[in-house]
């Protein structure tokens, strides 16, 4: 692989650490070599007077290599097209560490972060007030955008990886057709081809538009259907530049599409082009793996340079949020947490509001990719336990099957919202594709669900529910590509206290084997005490959604949620791993699957998930999806507004909400008066502690803004 980085260090480096952990001995991983860009001190922006550990960030590259023939590298797609001519497989990954000032202090637990498109999720408090070690290492190498490779790495900066590209073994390059998509877009200016807000990681090999196809489309609808589908022929555009001052044809450009008559925001571009040079991602797997555990167990690298975290590190925790969830939930499945020496890597892995695997290891992978139309990521097995999957014709497959075989499986724990399971195609993992029973979930695992709530929670609080309290006219931005805004309000509904009881229970049960609560989770069958059960198909009659006021009569209908589509990708890919070569570019769509949602209240609140105050004493209809508006960005109008909630707020006065033909109850109707509302808080935070998802600190802190709110004053 052509190395882009200098080999340099700092020399404060070797002043830093024990001149004991100073002897020659081979790393334990194949880490051969790491490198200090940068040390800086570090406070969390949210540190409390009770993180009181002095805290230092290191941040650096790790040189690794890959041996091909063994078993654990070898389920690579194209690993053996990526060799140097020793027959090694080799990248760079850049890296961060928090760690306390003094190894003295440390816990002995490392939280191992996946970034997610480069980023770094802030370190919590509460691990630093523990005395934990935060480690966040590069998987993503698709070298786009913001994934764009560095000379060097900063306490700051993104995180990257070096990957080589896949070669013929004559030298020649590997070449495949690949799809870009162009949405709510206007104007004679050129657009770039966007996967999320990153650009398309692969380029033409030709800039003839007569050897590539450009269409236009009116609509798609959530099950795949295409609506006005039209060629653009190959004289009306360019793969180029171009804007007033140079209008089309424009300035030749691979990254760009210029059209003749401009872009009209009420259709979709579609392109299909051949591409040359993929990148190896599926090496991003086994990068992620390794450098985690050199800097878990080793005490140098082969050059003699040592591990900043040498012997303090006794457990560890794998720990990625959305796309970064998907890439644990991915890893997993495709045995990575079994090292090269065979022995485990992590001893947990926590992914969060993650419903899918990350598609990665396939030929021509867009790991930026969200839930638009032709996006992988849903294939094969969803859940942990063997399981058939008739609807799709694949053998019973799950998970853990691979770590089971290697007995290398870790705790797990999965948390997830609302908007999981109505964007992000979460329930077929709860039920199999043909969803006739709960499927069973093993000892090593816990499921956790956090009812009407948006991807990742919301702002918290009180008065984020209150209208009079300055509810935004216009809704949130929905995530992915120029998509659109949402009708309603975002939901306020946090994740937050949930999670910091969660983090407790997960350390627990890794380092002392303290079991967290039972999961809790929505379920087709009918819990203890209940007499049925709280999932059911995902439209209004079935679920028992309200007719609410400032939505549709008829909303959800049974086309609203996004569904897992069951894509014919070709025959060269392997559908139960998501691994091998797609052919069909765009895939065709075999058939859609049924999906399932909780059931929901009279307000419309979902029933099945973990106590929530806000939920327990709720100011509005907490939706885990929102409906995209019209304005500039018409093309998803009126759809599922990717994955954004919503929220509808109660009426304060029964009189205001009979003038609104509004079903709920008012506030005061509820709570007669703002000391009842505090009263309700209260009842709600006992029960949460009680029953373990809410810690005492934070429930105190739930009444006071409860006290301090505007609610009913």
């Amino acid at each position: 692989m052509k190395n882009k980085f200098k080999y340099f260090s700092l020399n404060a480096v070797a002043c830093a650490f024990s001149l004991g952990l100073l002897f020659t001995a081979p790393a334990q991983a194949k880490v051969t070599k790491i490198i200090v860009d940068e040390i800086a001190p570090y406070k969390s922006p949210s540190a409390s007077a009770t993180t009181n550990i002095p805290y230092e960030m290191i941040a650096g590259r790790a040189f690794g290599e890959l041996d091909p023939t063994l078993a654990q590298n070898a389920i690579i797609q194209d690993i053996e097209l990526a060799k140097d001519k020793d027959g090694k497989v080799r990248y760079v990954a850049s890296f961060v560490i928090y760690k306390p000032l003094k190894l003295s202090q440390a816990s002995g637990m490392l939280w191992h972060e996946v970034p997610n498109r480069g980023r770094v999720f802030p370190y919590a408090p509460q691990e630093q007030a523990f005395g934990d070690i935060m480690l966040a290492s590069a998987w993503q190498g698709d070298n786009s955008g913001a994934t764009t490779v560095r000379p060097t790495a900063s306490v700051t900066g993104m995180q990257f990886l070096d990957i080589p590209v896949a070669k013929q073994p004559d030298g020649k390059a590997v070449a495949g057709e690949v799809f870009g998509r162009i949405v709510n877009r206007s104007g004679k200016d050129s657009q770039p081809l966007l996967v999320q807000t990153n650009p398309v990681p692969y380029k033409p090999a030709s800039l003839d538009t007569k050897l590539s196809k450009l269409s236009s489309r009116t609509g798609e609808t959530m099950h795949g259907k295409v609506i006005g589908e039209q060629a653009i022929a190959s004289t009306d555009w360019a793969w180029a530049k171009c804007d007033a001052a140079t209008p089309f044809p424009g300035i030749p450009d691979p990254t760009q599409i210029c059209l003749k008559n401009g872009f009209d925001s009420k259709l979709l571009y579609q392109v299909v082009f051949t591409a040359e040079d993929p990148y190896v991602l599926g090496i991003g797997f086994a990068a992620w793996r390794d450098v985690g555990l050199f800097f878990k167990t080793s005490k140098q690298d082969d050059f003699g340079t040592p591990n900043p975290i040498a012997g303090t590190v006794k457990y560890s925790i794998g720990r990625g949020v959305s796309q970064s969830g998907n890439f644990l939930r991915g890893w997993l499945h495709l045995g990575f947490n079994q090292a090269e020496q065979g022995h485990s890597v992590h001893d947990g892995i926590w992914p969060i509001i993650a419903g899918r695997r990350i598609a990665l290891n396939f030929r021509w992978a867009q790991p930026d990719g969200v839930l638009e139309l032709y996006q992988a990521g849903s294939e094969g097995p969803q859940w942990w336990l063997p399981h058939p999957d008739p609807i799709r014709g694949l053998p019973a497959a799950g998970i853990l099957d691979r770590c089971t075989a290697s007995n290398t499986c870790p705790k797990v724990v999965e948390h997830f919202g609302s908007a999981e399971v109505w964007a992000l195609k979460l329930t077929p993992e709860w039920v199999g594709t043909d969803a006739k029973a709960d499927l069973p979930l093993p000892d090593n695992v816990r499921r956790y669900y956090i009812a009407s709530s948006n991807h990742g929670g919301g702002a918290g609080g009180f008065d984020t529910s209150l209208p009079e309290a300055g509810l935004p006219k216009t809704g949130p931005v929905c995530p992915g590509n120029n998509f659109g805004v949402g009708i309603l309000p975002a939901n306020p509904v946090p994740h937050t206290e949930t999670v910091n009881a969660l983090r407790v229970h997960f350390r627990n049960w890794v380092m002392h084997g303290t079991p967290p609560p039972p999961s809790r989770f929505p379920t087709l069958a009918a819990a203890k005490g209940t007499p049925s059960g709280t999932l059911a198909l995902a439209n209004k009659q079935d679920i028992g959604f309200p007719t609410l006021p400032g939505l549709r009569s008829t909303i959800p209908e049974a086309d609203f949620i996004m569904p897992v589509l069951d894509y014919d990708w070709g025959p060269q890919f392997n559908a139960r791993d998501a691994s091998g070569i797609p052919s069909n570019a765009p895939p065709v769509i075999k058939q859609v699957l049924k999906m399932y949602a909780p059931k929901v209240d009279q307000d419309g609140n979902e029933l099945g998930g973990v106590p929530v105050v806000l939920l327990d004493a709720p100011l509005g209809t907490y939706l885990g999806w929102n409906v995209t508006a019209d304005g500039d960005k018409p093309f998803h109008k009126d759809q599922i507004c990717d994955y954004v909630g919503g929220m509808i707020p109660f009426a304060r006065t029964a009189a205001m909400r009979k003038l609104n033909q509004d079903p709920r109850l008012s506030l005061e109707e509820r709570y007669g008066t703002h000391e009842g509302y505090v009263a309700a808080v209260r009842k709600a935070t006992t029960r949460a502690v009680a029953e373990g998802f809410l810690l005492s600190e934070d429930a105190q802190l739930l009444i006071n803004k409860a006290e301090q709110s505007k609610v009913l004053r």
